[in-house]
């Protein structure tokens, strides 16, 4: 279990795999999500969940700085906080049950989502990708523009050999019709009808296990990038 505490604020031990404790844990959390059992077991959760996010965030940071400098990857910022906003949901369990972060452009944060990558480990799968998965209005009306106006440019990413190799297609929910403005015809309707624009790979939990993950995650990180750049080109933009 990697217990050595960080020497510097973002300095982390070199990234070991996760402890078979720390996916034990999240198994035992979705029989026990309340908030006394998860107090008695933050111990547990700090040592074999955070702190190995933490060290494999930092292993990407190092791995990454060449292929994407504009992207960050902060072993503290970017995991997502494992409560959940349970003010406008039906589900008032208080807690997730994955270990999940995203990453985006380094700077000012936009208040809503904006394109980058993801990773996600919870018990029985892993999921690795990135790309824009809650869009709001004005940037899926980017989008598609982009998608209407520079066709060549956009088909040229989803095209790419190693990019249809390994992804196949967008992933994420379509429209059931054309949008709003664009004819049911036009040439670029399949791509037009998105909703959501991502992709990923799913992988076997076992992998977050050994030393090796880092590079699994990288190897999705540099194949989803192209369309995360051409995500963020086609981002509204600021006046």
């Amino acid at each position: 279990m990697q217990r050595t505490p960080p020497m510097e604020d973002l300095v982390f031990p070199p990234f070991e795999g996760f402890p078979p404790e720390g996916l034990k844990f999240l198994k035992q959390l979705r029989k026990n999500n309340n908030r006394p059992w998860f107090l008695k077991h933050k111990p547990v959760y700090e040592e074999s969940v955070r702190f190995p996010m933490q060290c494999l965030i930092a292993a990407l940071r190092e791995r990454m700085a060449g292929t994407a400098p504009e992207i960050e990857f902060h072993p503290k910022r970017s995991i997502f906080r494992i409560n959940r906003d349970v003010r406008f949901s039906k589900n008032k369990a208080p807690y997730k049950t994955n270990i999940a972060a995203s990453f985006d452009l380094r700077g000012d944060k936009s208040p809503t989502e904006t394109p980058g990558l993801y990773l996600g480990i919870e018990p029985g799968s892993i999921f690795v990708g990135g790309g824009l998965y809650m869009p709001m209005g004005d940037q899926i009306k980017a989008i598609r523009a982009s998608i209407a106006d520079h066709p060549a440019e956009f088909l040229a990413v989803i095209r790419q050999r190693r990019f249809k190799s390994e992804f196949g297609e967008i992933q994420g929910e379509k429209l059931s019709r054309a949008p709003l403005g664009y004819p049911p015809d036009h040439p670029m309707i399949e791509h037009l009808r998105h909703k959501q624009f991502y992709v990923g790979k799913v992988l076997d939990e076992k992998e977050c296990l050994s030393p090796k993950f880092v590079n699994s995650v990288v190897t999705v990180f540099n194949d989803t990038l192209p369309l995360v750049r051409w995500l963020i080109a086609a981002q509204p933009r600021k006046h």
